[in-house]
């Protein structure tokens, strides 16, 4: 199933890579206010949705721009959760920082995953219980384990500005207790970044599955933690995410839990 993801990965990545050479022809489409999609987008999910689905016919599809598929029911175990081009804005700006996120959600549990990042030829790949890799090398967190010495990857609002207070609050609290913020614009490849210790923890508000599921797996399985703001683990569908080293995490919950506790 894993190397099917990596197929589907692959294929879809290879669309975004012929598009990125000429993007003054890529049609782009605002489907809500800064919420962007092009051509590229539905053409890799597509692309990455026939691959999975001919590997494995029964198997329920829950993805970013065609949404769920006629079969996804609770009766499915199987079920892939997909964004074709993680970071579409940075993608239309020719901005390098995008990414394919695949993952495979087993009876309630995510068990296989793939992020690819095709402007660096990096592949991401966890299976549960097997650990993490980056181009089949493994990867861990890093050993970071004081918040103030901590380079912490974030995203803000951009869609639905009526958070964006809540946020610069969340923004003042955090910068104010690590080392640094940055905000490069793909939460999936944001969390592939935690996992290989180019960061040392991950929050944002207001994200779907299809941006957390398969970096959630990749995180847990390099030794690290993701869960909400109140350091719970219902983060996948209701989109509150906090992720780090073990313990960055647990200093991450007390900046945050004050956020958590306003809801």
């Amino acid at each position: 199933m894993l190397n099917t993801a990596i197929k589907a990965a692959r294929r879809g990545a290879t669309i975004i890579n012929r598009a990125s050479f000429d993007l003054d022809r890529v049609k782009v489409t605002e489907k809500q206010f800064n919420d962007f999609v092009t051509e590229v987008d539905h053409a890799a999910e597509a692309a990455i949705i026939e691959v999975l689905t001919t590997a494995y016919p029964d198997h329920a599809v829950l993805a970013e721009e065609s949404g769920a598929s006629a079969n996804l029911h609770d009766e499915n175990d199987n079920v892939w959760i997909i964004d074709p081009l993680d970071g579409t804005t940075n993608f239309i700006h020719g901005f390098p920082q995008y990414c394919v996120s695949i993952a495979l959600q087993q009876r309630g549990v995510i068990t296989q995953c793939v992020i690819y990042d095709p402007t660096r030829n990096e592949m991401f790949t966890a299976s549960k219980g097997a650990g993490a890799f980056l181009n089949d090398k493994r990867i861990r967190v890093t050993r970071c384990d004081k918040l103030a010495d901590a380079l912490i990857g974030t995203g803000f609002p951009s869609r639905d500005l009526s958070g964006l207070d809540e946020y610069l609050a969340m923004f003042k609290a955090m910068t104010s207790k690590c080392q640094g913020l940055r905000r490069p614009g793909s939460a999936a490849l944001d969390l592939a970044y935690v996992a290989t210790g180019r960061l040392d923890g991950f929050f944002e508000k207001g994200l779907a599955p299809w941006d957390i599921a398969a970096g959630a797996l990749l995180i847990t399985e390099a030794g690290g933690i993701v869960g909400n703001f109140s350091g719970d683990s219902d983060y996948l569908h209701k989109g509150d995410v906090l992720a780090g080293t073990p313990k960055v995490f647990a200093q991450m919950v007390n900046v945050m839990q004050p956020f958590s506790a306003k809801k």
